[in-house]
């Protein structure tokens, strides 16, 4: 049988290939894929055949248990955290820290400014009030108009730094002085007018009350949240102590008719009362349920009382009425979230709360039934006081600070903001207020930044 012809594909194939092999010849492919195999072969041989390897066994992590202690057993200051109220960082002093006992005014000092001047303008202030013992204090007569209210530029002071925490002006109707604490503990004294301002250190954590006293201008009563109460005695130049507890201060307040006890907000929802003759708590009630952030007494009825809480309410106490050891609330003011504070107004007849819940609450009517609640954006954040809503001088006006720089100027009867106090001078966010006792239309506001703005009537 004769060979069949092949294809022109199947010979331009084969010439493919024939090709191929002579390039590949060429460059000796075949030998060194030979030579390539062999390696592999010899390598395989060296390797044991059967043999295994032995595992090395894992070392195990070791289970550290901590154990959680107090930052007081452990020898720490407080963190000075807020619950859901201010909250203020770690303080950081360079420092050694002070002693519980006794502390001197110089040791404390630190404005560059001498004691002796400072000292001398509070006693000089104590002689003309009793000077002028003879004459009635009082508010003056007329009524506040808003639009008189104006800020001057050397109404403007830094008093301490850092947050303030507490501001109040000094019950006199000759002077016009403020005291500032601040979250480093700083207390700062500013007089208006003047360019000095004495600064001390009395406390290692946030100022959480101020006390001025009435009666003795040259005695203020301060509290932290390490829980240290003192009084600064000028006349001695001395901040004593006047004791220390476990728990922090959160609030510190003073009925008009009792010199001698002094009201503490103390840890999670306690009330305490120390009494300086006695030199020991007389009393203690646990009245809600988280801190207290204001106590606040009615000046018609000295024996009521109100608190703000943490737990987001604010309640009404009777001091007079106890059931076994125990308080009963006579009203209790609920909100959604945190109540910073509740104060009465002028006259004791109407009560104003400020909340976390973006509200201003006001009660009044005989048992405080009558309740109207009005929106206010009060979510100041970590780095800035919490709002508080402040009675000015009749039953008429609350003054709260607002994220703008301004002041907002709420209306008890028409229940609304009715105006926002605002200057160009103004550089920061005033949170707490206080307002002069004898000087209607003189309102001052502290920030964070530790400046203070004082409103006077033109």
């Amino acid at each position: 049988m004769a060979p069949q012809k092949l294809t022109d594909y199947e010979l331009k194939r084969l010439d493919n290939i024939r090709r191929n092999d002579e390039i590949m010849a060429a460059l000796k492919i075949h030998s060194k894929a030979a030579q390539l195999s062999n390696f592999k072969r010899q390598r395989g041989e060296t390797k044991p055949i059967g043999v295994k390897l032995e595992k090395k066994p894992k070392t195990e992590t070791p289970i550290v248990i901590k154990v959680r202690r107090s930052l007081r057993t452990r020898g720490i200051p407080p963190d000075c955290e807020g619950v859901e109220g201010d909250s203020v960082d770690p303080i950081t002093s360079s420092k050694e820290e002070q002693p519980l006992g006794p502390l001197s005014m110089a040791d404390a000092r630190e404005s560059d400014h001498s004691d002796s001047s400072f000292v001398e303008s509070l006693m000089g202030m104590a002689q003309n009030e009793a000077q002028d013992g003879s004459v009635q204090k009082g508010k003056v007569g007329h009524s506040l108009e808003l639009e008189s209210l104006s800020l001057d530029p050397e109404n403007i002071a830094r008093v301490v730094s850092g947050k303030i925490t507490s501001v109040k002006f000094f019950p006199s109707s000759s002077v016009k002085m403020i005291a500032a604490g601040s979250k480093f503990g700083n207390i700062g004294f500013w007089n208006m007018g003047e360019n000095e301002v004495h600064l001390y250190r009395p406390h290692q954590a946030p100022i959480s009350g101020i006390l001025i006293q009435p009666h003795c201008y040259s005695k203020i009563y301060t509290s932290c949240y390490d829980g240290v109460l003192r009084l600064m005695d000028a006349e001695k130049e001395i901040f004593d102590l006047v004791f220390e507890i476990d728990e922090k201060i959160y609030a510190l307040s003073q009925p008009t008719n009792e010199t001698n006890c002094l009201y503490l907000a103390e840890g999670f929802g306690g009330l305490t009362i120390w009494d300086n003759r006695m030199g020991k708590r007389s009393s203690h009630w646990d009245l809600h349920e988280s801190r207290i952030n204001t106590i606040d007494f009615n000046c018609q009825n000295p024996h009521i009382v109100a608190t703000s809480s943490s737990d987001a309410t604010a309640c009404t106490w009777d001091l007079r009425y106890t059931d076994k050891d125990k308080l009963i609330a006579l009203s209790t003011f609920t909100h959604k979230r945190s109540v910073q504070s509740a104060y009465f107004s002028p006259s004791g007849c109407s009560l104003a709360t400020t909340s976390f819940d973006n509200t201003i609450g006001i009660y009044s009517g005989v048992n405080l039934e009558d309740a109207a609640v009005i929106s206010h954006f009060n979510q100041t954040g970590r780095w800035l006081s919490t709002f508080r809503a402040k009675w000015g001088w009749d039953d008429r006006y609350l003054f709260v600070g607002n994220m703008n720089r301004g002041v907002d100027v709420v209306s008890a009867v028409q229940r609304k903001i009715v105006m926002t106090l605002e200057s160009q001078h103004v550089s920061a966010i005033p949170c707490r207020f206080d307002t002069h006792p004898y000087e209607v239309g003189m309102l001052v506001g502290a920030t964070s930044g530790g400046q203070v703005y004082i409103w006077t009537s033109r």
